[in-house]
């Protein structure tokens, strides 16, 4: 079977609308994927606060802003529909919306974006509400991202998102009922990652840090590190998942508290990510049991910060001791791999198949998420 499917995806980041129209083809289980057209429409200033912004709003306005938001997706679809002459060629978008609450712990998620705004903008069917299914039934709702890793990426042992959060996955060897080697996936958010270091650059009239150039400057402040080392969340045992205020919140207020150089804020900051990121794989090692703990395996790294080569310099030491290689892959699955399984997502809820993993989101079960929008008239 062949389904050309667009994928929207936006990040804690707020880079902007990243917008993949991928070919996927399944045969005997067996998935192979091909990014046809891909772009990333950045977010106009109006944009940016209405969506930093909404997690302040009444609920009337909240509601209206999720409508809204529907219909500018649905228009920056149509968009990119014309500009690539895509008319009559898209089946199905899948859209995961923008995240404004995350708390799992009281079974809530909520993503802005109206599916149904979107279906009535395209005539497409759409795809909505990726997570809200793992939640309701216990889950993190995050990462849903490995469904993707697993049917179109599998040659990786570790999978690695430098996105506004960076969240890692990877198969540990776990002893089956019947005694056999069994591999599920774990998953889980390690830390803020691009949402604080954009913020960082901001201050500095910026975007974000190019190529870590800022990082690159600075310094170690060693006082910063062993604060940002010592929140409790690093603590807790995965499944776990983390919300967009973790790093507007929680993190960015303790480094401007320090008062040091953004250059040197940014640095200590990249220093911190890497070191979460191989301790994150330290506790994942501890817990396999398998021959493969410990034997030289490939990490692939995905996201904004993927291009932040002072950050993966310092992945890369961190690390080397682990005997694990860091792998950036083409520029086009860097930036829209998420895009990409959001599409895949959806394509296995049109077919009704499982696309998120209880064993990645500490859920019941394994479940068929997303509601189904059907745009196009009967």
């Amino acid at each position: 079977m062949i389904y050309r499917t667009i994928g929207l995806m936006s990040g804690s980041s707020l880079d902007g609308l990243d917008i993949a129209f991928v070919e996927f083809q399944e045969n005997g289980g067996k998935w192979q994927y091909e990014i046809l057209h891909a772009d990333c429409y950045a977010y106009p200033d109006e944009w940016i606060k209405k969506l930093t912004d909404a997690i302040h709003l009444n609920a009337l306005d909240y509601q209206l802003l999720h409508a809204e938001y529907g219909h500018y997706l649905g228009e920056q679809v149509n968009r990119f529909i014309e500009k690539n002459e895509l008319q009559y060629k898209v089946a199905l978008i899948a859209s995961h919306g923008h995240t404004s609450f995350h708390v799992p712990s009281k079974r809530m998620t909520a993503q802005l974006g109206d599916g149904a705004a979107i279906a009535a903008e395209t005539q497409l069917p759409v795809v909505s509400d990726l997570r809200a299914l793992d939640v309701a039934l216990g889950g993190q709702g995050a990462p849903i991202v490995p469904i993707g890793e697993r049917l179109l990426l599998g040659d990786y042992a570790y999978f690695l998102n430098l996105g506004g959060i960076a969240n890692i996955s990877w198969k540990p060897a776990t002893e089956s009922r019947e005694g056999t080697t069994a591999r599920e996936y774990v998953a889980f958010d390690i830390c803020a990652a691009n949402r604080v270091l954009n913020l960082l650059s901001n201050e500095k009239g910026l975007e974000y840090d190019k190529d870590g150039a800022m990082a690159s400057a600075g310094k170690l402040n060693k006082g910063l590190l062993e604060k940002l080392d010592a929140l409790d969340y690093y603590k807790q045992p995965y499944p776990k998942s983390l919300a967009n205020d973790f790093g507007t919140d929680i993190v960015y207020p303790m480094i401007k508290e320090v008062g040091i150089k953004t250059e040197d804020a940014i640095h200590t900051y990249c220093v911190h990510v890497a070191k979460q990121i191989r301790e994150a794989i330290i506790v994942g090692l501890k817990q396999d049991p398998s021959d493969s703990a410990g034997k030289p395996s490939q990490l692939l790294a995905t996201g904004g910060g993927a291009f932040n080569t002072f950050l993966i310099d310092q992945l890369r030491q961190h690390l080397k001791e682990l005997k694990i290689e860091v792998v950036v892959p083409d520029a086009r699955l860097v930036n829209y791999k998420e895009a990409l399984v959001m599409a895949l997502i959806g394509v296995l809820r049109w077919r009704e198949k499982e696309n998120v993993f209880a064993s990645v989101t500490g859920a019941s079960r394994n479940s068929v998420g997303g509601a189904l929008w059907m745009g196009q008239e009967a």
